[in-house]
C-alpha cells in the first residue's frame, strides 16, 4: 500500500474517532440537559399541584382527588399521581387507583415521604414505558400527609432531540467530508516528499548515484532531503574514486607482461590478470574463487603456494607448466596483507622465461655445434699434418690421399666460415637497413637458382620443375634471394630419392609473394620443425655431414627472408616430403 493511503487512512480514522467521541459527548450532554429541564418542569408542576391539594386534601374525597389528577394530567400532558403516606394511591391521571399497587417502595415516593423531593427514571409496569418520576411531599405543618408525583415518558426527550440529532448528523457528515478532503490534502503534502525520498533512496540502493531529491520545502523533510543529497554526492565521489583506483589497478595488472596471481589463506584464487591466465591456460572469470588444486593441475605450483603460505619470507622457484604450450616459469611469492597488516594470503608473480631458457639452450648447443664443426676438420688436418711430417717417405698414393682429406676439410672449414660471415653480413644489413634492393622479376631469380642445381639433379635422375608467372615483380636483392632459394633447392635434391621431382613455384597471396619449394623426400618429424632454422641444427647429423652440409643453409635462408621483411616456414609429413615457403611483401614497408 502506498504511503499516501496509509497516512490518509490514519488521518481519516482519527477524524472519524474524534467525530464519534464528540457525537457521544454531545448526545450525553443533550440527554442530560433535557432530563434536567424536564425534571425542573416536573418539579414545578408537582409543587403547584401539591400546594393546591394541601388545603383541601382532608375535605376532598378520593374520587375528587382522582378526578383532579386526571384534569391536571390532561392539562400538563403528564401523568399526575397522589399517594398517601402508607403507599396507597388515591388518584392517578392514567389509571384507576383501585387497580394500582402500593407505591411506598418507589424510590421517589420514599424520598418524598422523608420530606425531600424525589426523582427516579425507570420502567413503568402500568403503562409499559420508561418514565421520569418526580415526587414532592404535601405537608400540613411539618407532617407529610401525602405525596404528589408527576411523570413523563422519556420518549418525549427522544422526540425533542430527534431534530437536533438530524441537524447534528448533517453537520457531522459535512464536517467529515471536509475533514476527509483536508486529511487527503495533508496526507498528500506529507507523503509526497517522503515518497520522493523513498524513490531516490531506492535508486541509490540500486547503484544510481546520480539520483537527487528536488525539494524546496523547509523543515525536517527539507533538511533530510539536503542531508540525503549530500550523502549521495559524497558516496558517488568515494565510489568514483574506488572505481578509478580499481580501473587503474586493473589496467596496470592487465598491461603487465608478468602474470600476477592472488591466493587467499585457503589456497583459493582471489584474482589474476590476463597474463597469468594465459600462462596457466585459465579463464579468469571461471578461475576466481576456485582452489589452486582444482584450477591448475601442477604439483610444483601447488607445492610452491603451500610453502609460501606457511612462511612470511619471500619465496622463489622455477617450474615447468605442461599445457597447450610447455612453458618455463619463474615464480616469486610474497605475503598479501591488508592496510593493518593482517595476512590475507599470498601474491605470486609469474615470469615466462621459456624464451630465455630456449635461447640459453640454443646458445649452449650453438657453442657445442660450432666447436664440433670446427674441431672435427681441425683434428683431421692436424692428424694429416702430423702423419705427413713423421713419415717423410710416404708413397705418392698415400700423400695424395692425405692431401685429398686435407683439401676436403679445408673446404668444409671454408664453407662454415663463409656461411657464418654471410649470416653476419645479412644480420648487419638487416639491423642497419642497408640491404640494397631493386624491383626485379621473381621468375628470373628462381630460374637462376634452378639452373645452378640442374647438374646435381641430373646426377640423381631428378627433375626440378619451375612454375612462376613471368611478370611477377617485387623489390628484392637478387643475389641474397637466390642464395636463400638455392639452399632450399640444394636440400630438396640432397634429401629426395632418385627419380623424384622438386617443384619450385611462386604466386601472389594477398599482399605477399609466396615462393614454394616442394620435394618428395623423407620428411621432417614434428619435433624438429621449430628448430631446423637454427644455426648448425641438424635433423640427422650423420647423414647431413655425409652429404656435405654445414648446418647453416636453412639459417641463411631464414635471415635472407627476414632481410626482405618476410618470413619462412615449413610443412612436412614423414615419408611424404616437405614444402618450404618463403613469403616476401610485394611492397617493402617504408619505401
Amino acid at each position: 500500500m502506498r504511503l499516501l493511503w496509509r497516512v490518509y487512512i490514519c488521518f481519516l480514522l482519527c477524524i472519524v474517532l474524534a467525530l464519534a467521541v464528540m457525537g457521544w459527548y454531545v448526545d450525553r450532554s443533550l440527554q442530560q440537559f433535557h432530563q434536567e429541564r424536564i425534571a425542573d418542569e416536573l418539579l414545578i408542576r408537582a409543587r403547584v399541584f401539591a400546594n393546591e391539594l394541601a388545603p383541601v386534601l382532608s375535605e376532598w374525597k378520593e374520587a375528587d382527588i382522582d378526578k383532579r389528577c386526571k384534569e391536571v394530567g390532561r392539562l400538563t400532558q403528564s401523568r399526575a399521581t397522589v399517594i398517601l403516606p402508607d403507599g396507597k394511591v388515591i388518584g392517578d391521571s392514567n389509571e384507576s387507583p383501585s387497580r394500582m399497587e402500593n407505591h411506598s417502595d418507589r424510590p421517589e415516593v420514599a424520598q418524598a415521604l422523608a420530606g425531600q423531593p424525589g426523582r427516579s427514571v425507570r420502567f413503568s409496569d402500568t403503562i409499559r414505558r420508561n418514565l421520569m418520576y418526580l415526587a414532592v411531599p404535601v405537608k400540613r405543618g411539618d407532617v407529610v400527609v401525602a405525596v404528589v408525583r408527576c411523570s413523563v415518558p422519556l420518549s418525549v426527550i427522544d422526540e425533542a432531540l430527534s431534530k437536533v440529532y438530524q441537524h447534528i448528523a448533517y453537520g457531522g457528515i459535512a464536517m467529515a467530508a471536509l475533514s476527509a478532503l483536508l486529511a487527503f490534502y495533508l496526507s498528500r503534502r506529507i507523503s509526497r516528499p517522503l515518497e520522493m525520498l523513498q524513490r531516490v533512496t531506492m535508486r541509490l540502493a540500486e547503484g544510481d548515484l546520480d539520483a537527487r531529491v528536488t525539494l524546496t520545502e523547509g523543515g525536517e523533510t527539507g533538511s533530510f532531503a539536503r542531508a540525503l543529497n549530500q550523502m549521495a554526492a559524497l558516496l558517488k565521489e568515494r565510489v568514483d574514486t574506488l572505481a578509478r583506483r580499481s580501473n587503474e589497478q586493473k589496467a596496470v595488472l592487465s598491461s603487465m607482461a608478468e602474470g600476477v596471481l592472488a591466493i587467499d589463506t585457503n589456497e583459493r584464487i582471489i584474482d589474476l590478470n590476463q597474463s597469468a591466465a594465459l600462462l596457466l591456460d585459465l579463464v579468469p572469470g571461471q578461475a576466481r574463487g576456485r582452489s589452486i588444486q582444482e584450477a591448475v593441475r601442477n604439483l610444483d605450483l601447488q607445492t610452491f603456494i603451500k610453502t609460501t603460505l606457511l612462511t612470511t619470507d619471500p619465496n622463489e622457484a622455477d617450474i615447468v607448466v605442461h599445457g597447450n604450450i610447455e612453458r618455463s616459469l619463474q615464480l616469486h611469492g610474497t605475503a598479501l596483507t591488508d592496510a593493518v597488516g593482517v595476512k590475507l594470503g599470498i601474491l605470486v608473480v609469474l615470469n615466462d622465461v621459456t624464451r630465455l631458457k630456449r635461447l640459453e639452450t640454443i646458445r649452449r648447443e650453438f657453442v657445442a655445434n660450432v666447436s664440433h664443426e670446427l674441431k672435427t676438420p681441425i683434428t683431421t688436418l692436424k692428424g694429416c699434418v702430423d702423419t705427413m711430417s713423421d713419415n717423410a717417405a710416404l708413397s705418392k698414393e698415400d700423400a695424395d690421399r692425405f692431401l685429398g682429406m686435407m683439401r676436403r676439410h679445408v673446404e668444409r672449414l671454408d664453407a662454415s666460415v663463409e656461411g657464418l660471415l654471410t649470416l653476419s653480413r645479412i644480420e648487419h644489413d638487416t639491423e642497419h637497413a642497408t640491404l640494397p634492393t631493386e624491383v626485379g622479376l621473381i621468375c628470373d631469380v628462381l630460374r637462376e637458382a634452378v639452373q645452378a642445381f640442374a647438374r646435381a639433379a641430373e646426377e640423381k635422375n631428378m627433375v626440378v620443375e619451375l612454375q612462376c608467372p613471368g611478370d611477377l615483380a617485387v623489390p628484392l636483392n637478387a643475389k641474397l634471394l637466390d642464395h636463400a632459394v638455392g639452399n632450399l633447392i640444394d636440400n630438396a635434391i640432397k634429401y629426395s630419392g632418385s627419380g623424384t621431382r622438386v617443384i619450385v613455384s611462386a604466386a601472389v597471396a594477398g599482399d605477399w609473394v609466396e615462393i614454394r619449394v616442394a620435394d618428395h623426400g623423407p620428411g621432417i618429424e614434428k619435433k624438429h620443425l621449430e628448430r631446423i632454422f637454427e644455426r648448425f641444427y641438424r635433423v640427422d647429423s650423420a647423414r647431413s655431414r655425409g652429404l656435405g652440409g654445414t648446418g647453416l643453409g636453412l639459417a641463411i635462408a631464414k635471415h635472407a627472408t627476414m632481410a626482405h621483411r618476410g618470413s619462412i616456414s615449413v610443412e612436412s609429413t614423414s615419408d611424404k616430403g616437405s614444402v618450404f615457403k618463403i613469403r616476401i611483401p610485394i611492397l617493402i614497408p617504408g619505401r
